[in-house]
C-alpha cells in the first residue's frame, strides 16, 4: 500500500527487554541548541526544539502549542517554536516512583469551544497504587493553569508495585466515547480477571462512565472493559476508517501491535511470543487459536512507547501508517498498514530512547526523548 521508503534504514537486531529495565533513565543529551541531525541514513532531518525533564507524552493544541507531561508530575504549555515553556498550575499530584508518572494528555474533541483536556497519571490509594483519568479546563494567558480538575475514572483494583500503569487515551470517532488503557501492573493474572480493569482496553463516556462491550458486561466483566488479555499498553489510536490500533510491551520479547476488537481476549499471560524474565517459556499465540492474535510482533523487544496513525501531507508515502517510539531500541518505527492488516515497515536508529511520537499541524513528525534532558525533536523530510 505504501510507496517505497526514502533512504530507509533497515532493521537490525537490538538487545533490549520491555519490562522494568525498559523504563530506566538515560543520560542527558546535548542542549536544545544542538544542530539538526545530518545522519544520511535517515529520511528526515531532526531539529531540536526544546529540552525537557523526563517527558512522558505530548499533544498539539489547535493553535500549534503543545501540552507535554513530565514524569515527576509537571504539565508544560510549550510554544510551537519551543522558546516558551510554561508549567501549568492546578495539576494534581502523582506518584512517580518506578514507572509511575503524569502520563497521557489529550485535548477534548471539542477543545476549541470547551478548552477541556483529558489526562492520566499514577496515584497512591487504598490497596496500593493505580492509574487515574482526569479532565480539566485549560486556562491560557498570564497565568496558565488547569481549572476544575475532575477525576473521571480510576483503575481497579489498586495494587502494590510501581510498574505497567499504561494510561493512554484515545477519543472515538463518534466523539461520544474515549478509550483508556489499564496495564496489568506486573501482576499477570488480572489481565484475565473479568472484575478487574487491569490488563484491559476500556471504553468510557466523555464523563468517565463505563461503556464497555455489552457482550462482556453480560458475562460479568467490569462494565468498562472493551478487550482484555493485555500487558503494558503504551499506545492507542484510531485510523481514518475507524479501526482501533494498540501497541503493548510484551515480556522478554513479544512486543505487539494489535487491532482492538470488542469483546476479544488477546491472551496475556496465557500466551505471548516472548518469555518470562526468569527464562520460563510462555506458549506462543499460535498454540491457542481461541485468542486474538497480534498483527505485528518483535523479538528481541523494541519496548514500544507512544503510537500515532499518520495522516499528514509532509510525508505522503506514509499516510495511514503507524509510528511508534522505541525505548530500549532507541528508535522510531513505522508499521505499514493495509486496511486491517499490518506489517513491519522501517526502524530508524535515533540514538536515544523515544518516549512518544506525535504529528504536528503541518504534518511534521515530532518525538520526545526519554529521561533527564530529553529533547523535543521536529522531524521534516530531508532535502
Amino acid at each position: 500500500m505504501r510507496a517505497a521508503m526514502l533512504l530507509a534504514l533497515s532493521s537490525t537486531a537490538l538487545i533490549a527487554c520491555s519490562g522494568g529495565a525498559s523504563e530506566a533513565p538515560v543520560p542527558a543529551p546535548t542542549s536544545e541548541q544542538a544542530a539538526a541531525s545530518t545522519d544520511d541514513a535517515l529520511p528526515f532531518t531532526a531539529t531540536p526544539v526544546a529540552t525537557l525533564d523526563s517527558p512522558w507524552a505530548m499533544n498539539f493544541l489547535p493553535d500549534g502549542q503543545l501540552l507535554v507531561t513530565q514524569k515527576a508530575g509537571q504539565m508544560l504549555l510549550i510554544s510551537a517554536d519551543g522558546r516558551t515553556k510554561t508549567p501549568l498550575a492546578g495539576v494534581p499530584e502523582v506518584d512517580s516512583a518506578g514507572q509511575g508518572a503524569l502520563m497521557d494528555v489529550v485535548p477534548a474533541p471539542d477543545f476549541a469551544q470547551s478548552r477541556m483536556v483529558y489526562f492520566s497519571g499514577s496515584v497512591a490509594g487504598d490497596g496500593g497504587k493505580g492509574v487515574v483519568l482526569w479532565r480539566a479546563r485549560l486556562v491560557d494567558g498570564d497565568s496558565p493553569r488547569l481549572d476544575g480538575v475532575t477525576e473521571l475514572f480510576r483503575a481497579t483494583p489498586f495494587v502494590s508495585g510501581g510498574g505497567h500503569y499504561s494510561g493512554r487515551i484515545a477519543f472515538a470517532p463518534d466523539g461520544k466515547h474515549l478509550f483508556f488503557t489499564n496495564g496489568e501492573r506486573q501482576k499477570f493474572d488480572p489481565a484475565q480477571d473479568p472484575k478487574a480493569t487491569l490488563g484491559k482496553v476500556l471504553r468510557l463516556t466523555l464523563d468517565g462512565k463505563p461503556a464497555g462491550d455489552p457482550g462482556l458486561t453480560a458475562r460479568g466483566f467490569h462494565p468498562a472493559v472493551w478487550s482484555y488479555g493485555h500487558r503494558n499498553l503504551l499506545g492507542i489510536a484510531f485510523d481514518s476508517a475507524g479501526n482501533l490500533w494498540q501497541q503493548e510491551m510484551g515480556p522478554k520479547g513479544g512486543d505487539e501491535v494489535n487491532l482492538i476488537l470488542p469483546g476479544r481476549n488477546y491472551g496475556y499471560p496465557i500466551v505471548s511470543d516472548g518469555d518470562h524474565y526468569d527464562g520460563r517459556p510462555i506458549p506462543d499465540h499460535a498454540t491457542r487459536p481461541e485468542f486474538e492474535q497480534y498483527k505485528v510482533t518483535w523479538n528481541p523487544s523494541i519496548s514500544p512507547g507512544g503510537l500515532i496513525v499518520y495522516s499528514g501531507k509532509m510525508f505522503p508515502q506514509w499516510q495511514g501508517d503507524l509510528f511508534i517510539g522505541g525505548l530500549s531500541s532507541q528508535s522510531l518505527l513505522r508499521v505499514d498498514v493495509n486496511g486491517t492488516n499490518a506489517a513491519k515497515g522501517d526502524q530508524w536508529s535515533m540514538g536515544k530512547r523515544i518516549r512518544d511520537v506525535e504529528q504536528g499541524p503541518d504534518g511534521a513528525l515530532w518525538v520526545i526523548e526519554d529521561g533527564a534532558g530529553g529533547r523535543l525533536l521536529k522531524l521534516t523530510p530531508r532535502g
